[in-house]
């Protein structure tokens, strides 16, 4: 059984909301990454209700990173679901102290898999 809390940001307001999704819901969240839209239906989520404002129909959510169960932060520019620890100097997982400062770091994958805990996402609104 899959279990993710996926957190909402509307850029518009500056809210966000965090909802659990699991089962067959979180299950087809599974392969996606970052960088990818879905619909909100598909975790069975209204997005007006859970931020309280109008929200127009056309909207997706756009997945923009997250972590995995051990707190390890998911990059973009590792591909894959796997974890490793690779040698960094900015960017998500790692904030230097001084200039030109490089660090190994262990993050993972930017893919969606069943050790992923948290999704981070915003909502794009369509024209």
């Amino acid at each position: 059984m899959v279990t993710f809390k996926v957190v909402i940001s509307d850029p518009k307001s500056g809210k966000a909301k965090q909802v659990e999704v699991s089962d067959k819901k979180a299950e087809a969240l599974i392969g996606l990454k970052i960088g990818d839209t879905f619909d909100p239906s598909v975790i069975g989520v209204n997005l007006g209700e859970l931020l309280e404002e109008e929200i127009p129909a056309n909207v997706k959510l756009k997945i923009r990173g997250g972590t995995d169960k051990d707190g390890f932060p998911m990059r973009p520019d590792v591909h894959g679901p796997r974890k490793v620890r690779i040698l960094v100097s900015r960017g998500p997982g790692f904030r230097p102290k001084e200039r030109g400062e490089r660090r190994k770091k262990t993050v993972r994958g930017d893919t969606i898999s069943p050790e992923i805990l948290q999704i981070n996402t915003v909502i794009v609104y369509e024209e």
